[in-house]
């Protein structure tokens, strides 16, 4: 009997990492499953709620991180008890309409977790796996006997336990409360325990119902409340019987497999076990070479510390000696000193001839030292700026100190597929044909010209694209990846810097309701491209032209407007387009934008056709209500305004592959932009006191697509398991 214990011990303990919480990292407690079938402790889940609701109050109610906050678990689990005591949960209002949905990251899989509106009232107890991290505790304190909740003091140890009562008794007390031949001796009982759970599962949605049908698309049991006018009536169900034995030969013959593969597991493990020992080898073995490495260039930096000092040294001794010889013949100007004191001893002799003979040489002497106070000038500069030890590009040598491998190739970044709209899209290819890297790692970081020593921002990318979001408007960012082949990474590809728009971007639709000519305009179905179709209807116009061009301009504008706040978005304007006007317009003047369309480009509506109508800068102001620039035929029409220069070549720039436009309501000013660098083009004043929609304007063979936003692909769940 002990024997068996023990070997039932030594069982569970090989299993025990899978009875650990993700969460807390300590045994099951009460666990629940979660809607990614991962479980976790009662409390933990509790305590993330917790810990994301603290969170989601300091930060506001919208993150401006996309990605899903990782939230520590806190271990205040006074709050715990006392919300649990209330019935109230965060992340759901009590007694709400409208309540607020739980999102937090599973500690499992990281995928993030929606609770819904019953929130944690709304998972089902693992009691299965409850049942065995009991049993493991129970083979771990074996020692600790369970003692009999009815005896007297001193209780005596129990022999077994009845589920249906929840208690522990002796032989004695479980014969007095279950008597023979009374209902409570059909109870059933086992050995000695602390865990139990209820006979029957009940129903989460609804309390009063036992689940007895198993939801394949939610992959959980339901009640018949909960398909017939629940959230599971669309969904395919089958009975829990059912789903009970074709999971069970499903688990049955996976563990049989398992089972049969075990000498093959073994040789797995044996193999794992010998890289175990060659990875530490290996590893001590690279650690010493790179030691070698280090050490070789620690002793050419000690050469070159030592050969630096001995310049400095020497440099000094020869300074020094300059100087002090220097301050030697200064010393000896002053009086009764040196060549003064000397050339006064001198002007003591009577004898003319020695006199001469003596003073000639000092007088030579004395000129020199009287020219030399008057321009005082030190005979060495004791400043060593000629020694400092420029080390700028060693910096960046020693920073970019990597394991390079020859064979591995430098990633190159694709400026036509990269861009930033509302999103940045960074993506890159691999040079050659040799294998790609297994991974990469995307660098980036905003071009500051006050601090130069911007820190790089640093993102793990497994494909060869990545999606960045935050970055900040009217900015400039520079970009470099490197690739990485197990160990092994590549050098830094060529920076790219990309520009962002400098205000937030405004998605919208062509809207194919107010004013839309269906006859002249054609859009496709996602309404994010028009194009102008000349239709049989100008055929039979043209009948009536003998001179000029009288057709109109079709106008659409966007689906959506705006009455406050800086405002940008791009499009795309096709190079064949014949004239395009693109712009913005208020809501007081769109009847006027449809119901006023005159001949734009006849003779006598011409800006520059000499006709007298009226001066070019009156024609600008008063036949246009709503700025609008002229784009066609590859080219880009600054409009005419009296500060404009007048000549027409000056006004007319090439028509950039992107066009950007950026309305600043609270300012009243609008300006077009080549949404490649983000330049702008042209900037004029707007009348924004109504709401403000972009619009275009297109005449003959002419098309514009908006630009796309930037999404970003995530991966889903997918599991065809019931």
């Amino acid at each position: 009997m002990e024997g068996d214990r023990t070997e039932s011990a030594v069982a569970v303990k090989g299993f025990e990492r899978e009875l650990i919480c993700p969460a807390c990292k300590e045994l099951f407690t009460h666990p629940l499953i979660l809607p990614c079938q991962h479980s976790i402790c009662h409390k933990c889940v509790k305590e993330i709620l917790f810990a994301f609701d603290d969170s989601f109050a300091d930060g506001g109610s919208e993150s401006s991180n996309q990605s899903s906050p990782r939230i520590k678990i806190s271990s205040s689990m006074d709050r715990v008890d006392r919300i649990s005591r209330s019935g109230v949960y965060p992340g759901r209002k009590h007694n709400s309409l409208t309540p607020r949905s739980s999102l937090f990251p599973c500690p499992g899989c990281q995928r993030d977790i929606d609770l819904g509106e019953r929130g944690i009232n709304g998972l089902f107890r693992n009691f299965t796996l409850e049942t065995i991290v009991e049993r493991y505790r129970q083979a771990a304190r074996a020692a600790i006997a369970i003692m009999c909740d009815f005896c007297k003091p001193p209780p005596q140890e129990s022999t077994k336990s009845c589920m249906d009562c929840s208690a522990s008794y002796c032989n004695e007390c479980f014969k007095i409360h279950h008597p023979w031949g009374t209902v409570k001796a059909q109870h059933e009982y086992v050995g000695p325990t602390t865990n139990f759970r209820p006979k029957i599962l009940m129903c989460p949605e609804h309390e009063m119902e036992r689940v007895n049908m198993y939801c394949e698309i939610c992959r959980r049991p339901v009640c018949h409340l909960c398909k017939l006018g629940g959230c599971h009536a669309n969904h395919r169900v089958t009975t829990m019987s059912t789903a009970y034995k074709t999971l069970k030969e499903k688990l049955s013959k996976g563990i049989e497999y398992l089972i049969s593969k075990e000498s093959q597991v073994k040789a797995h493990i044996t193999q794992l076990d010998l890289l175990l020992k060659e990875t530490e080898f290996n590893s001590e073995r690279a650690k010493q070479e790179a030691f070698q490495s280090f050490e070789k260039l620690s002793h050419i930096l000690e050469e070159k510390k030592f050969a630096a000092f001995r310049a400095i040294d020497a440099s000094k001794n020869l300074r020094l000696e300059k100087l002090q010889a220097q301050a030697e013949e200064y010393q000896g100007l002053l009086e009764n000193n040196g060549l003064v004191g000397y050339a006064q001893e001198v002007l003591k002799e009577t004898d003319p001839s020695c006199f001469v003979q003596t003073a000639k040489q000092l007088h030579v002497r004395i000129q020199k030292a009287t020219e030399s106070l008057k321009c005082f000038r030190p005979a060495a500069e004791s400043t060593f700026e000629d020694f400092v030890v420029d080390i700028a590009k060693q910096e960046l040598v020693l920073g970019d100190l990597t394991f390079h491998s020859n064979g591995l190739e430098i990633p190159e970044i694709n400026e036509l597929q990269s861009r930033i709209y509302n999103k940045a899209l960074i993506s890159w290819e691999w040079p050659g044909k040799r294998d790609a890297a297994d991974t990469y790692v995307l660098e980036y970081h905003k071009l500051n010209r006050e601090d130069e020593s911007a820190v790089w921002q640093e993102i793990d990318v497994c494909s060869k694209s990545k999606v960045i979001s935050d970055l900040d408007n009217d900015s400039s960012y520079a970009f470099r990846v490197r690739g990485y082949k197990g160990s092994i990474c590549s050098a830094w590809s060529r920076e790219v810097i990309l520009h962002t728009s400098p205000a937030p971007v405004f998605s919208f639709l062509f809207d194919d309701k107010c004013g839309y000519n269906s006859e002249h305009l054609l859009l496709n179905p996602r309404r994010t491209s028009v194009e102008s179709r000349a239709g049989f209807s100008l055929l039979l116009g043209s009948e009536r032209v003998q001179a000029g061009c009288y057709t109109t301009l079709d106008y659409i504008i966007g689906d959506t407007g705006v009455t406050k706040g800086k405002h940008f978005w791009a499009f795309h304007v096709e190079p064949y387009s014949y004239l395009v006007k693109v712009g913005v317009v208020s809501s007081n003047k769109i009847q006027k934008l449809f119901h006023n369309t005159h001949d734009v480009i006849s003779p006598r509506y011409e800006q520059d056709s000499g006709h007298d109508s009226g001066s070019e800068d009156a024609f600008f102001d008063s036949s246009q209500p709503f700025p609008l620039v002229t784009l066609g035929m590859k080219k880009f029409f600054i409009p005419t305004t009296p500060a404009a220069s007048k000549d027409a070549a000056s006004r007319i720039l090439p028509l950039p592959s992107c066009l950007g436009i950026c309305l600043d309501c609270d300012k009243g000013k609008v300006g077009f932009y080549d949404a490649g660098s983000m330049k702008c083009l042209y900037e004029c004043k707007v009348d924004c006191s109504g709401m403000m929609y972009p619009a275009f304007a297109l005449m003959g063979g002419a098309a514009v697509h908006l630009e796309e936003p930037v999404t970003a692909k995530y991966g889903e769940y997918d599991d065809n398991d019931i």
